[in-house]
C-alpha cells in the first residue's frame, strides 16, 4: 500500500474513480453519488472533462500531486473497461486507484475510506476488481441508506432513485469531496481516522 511517493513510469499520483450512470436522467440519482463527488473535485481545482477512456476525464492538481478523476460512461455493471483502459494509458497500479462509490449498506451520510475488501454486492466493483484482477484498491464508500420502513422498494430501484431534498446530499457530496482531498494529502491510516466516523 503506498501513498506518496509516484512510482516510477507512471505520470499519475492518483487515479479517482467515481461510479455512475450516464445519462440526464441519472444525474441526482444515489447510484451517482460518485460522479457527483468527481464533479465536485474538477469545480473545486479546474478540472475540465474531456472524453477519454469510455468515460469523461478531468486532470487535476491538489498541491503538488497529479490526479485525473475518471467517470466511466459505460454504465456501472461494467465500469471496469473503462477504469483498466485508463490503468494501461496512465501506468498506474491497483493501490494507486481510489474507487468512489455510493454504499446501501450504510446509514445516509456514513463515510469510510479502505484499501481492498469484499465487493459488497456492488456490481460496479465486481466489474472493477475482474478487470483489475484484484480487489486491492483504494475505496470510499459514501452512505446512502435504504428504503424507509413502509416503502416495499427493492434497494436496487431505491438507489437509481434521486436524492430527496431532507438528504442533504450537497452536504454529504462536499464531505465525500473533502475526504478525498484529506486521502490525498494525509495517506490512507491519518485519513481514515478522521473520515471513518459513523454519520
Amino acid at each position: 500500500m503506498r501513498l506518496w511517493p509516484r512510482r516510477e513510469g507512471s505520470s499519475l499520483d492518483l487515479l479517482v474513480v467515481g461510479l455512475g450512470n450516464p445519462g440526464r436522467e441519472h444525474e441526482r440519482n444515489r447510484h451517482n453519488a460518485g460522479w457527483m463527488v468527481l464533479d465536485e473535485l474538477a469545480r473545486r481545482h479546474g478540472g475540465s472533462w474531456r472524453a477519454k477512456h469510455k468515460g469523461q476525464v478531468a486532470d487535476v492538481r491538489i498541491d503538488d500531486h497529479k490526479l485525473a478523476l475518471l467517470k466511466p460512461e459505460t454504465y456501472m455493471n461494467d465500469s471496469g473497461r473503462a477504469v483498466a483502459d485508463a490503468v494501461r494509458f496512465y501506468k498506474v497500479d491497483p493501490d494507486a486507484i481510489l474507487v468512489v462509490h455510493d454504499e446501501g449498506d450504510f446509514d445516509l451520510g456514513r463515510l469510510e475510506l479502505k484499501f481492498g475488501g469484499g465487493l459488497a454486492g456492488h456490481n460496479g466493483l465486481r466489474s472493477i476488481a475482474q478487470h483489475l484482477k484484484t480487489p486491492d484498491f483504494l475505496r470510499l464508500r459514501i452512505g446512502v441508506g435504504r428504503p424507509a420502513r413502509g416503502d416495499k422498494r427493492p434497494l436496487a430501484d431505491y438507489v437509481l432513485s434521486n436524492f430527496e431534498p431532507h438528504d442533504n446530499a450537497d452536504e454529504l457530496i462536499a464531505r465525500a469531496a473533502d475526504a478525498v482531498e484529506q486521502l490525498d494529502a494525509d495517506g490512507l491510516e491519518r485519513a481514515q481516522s478522521r473520515v471513518n466516523r459513523r454519520a
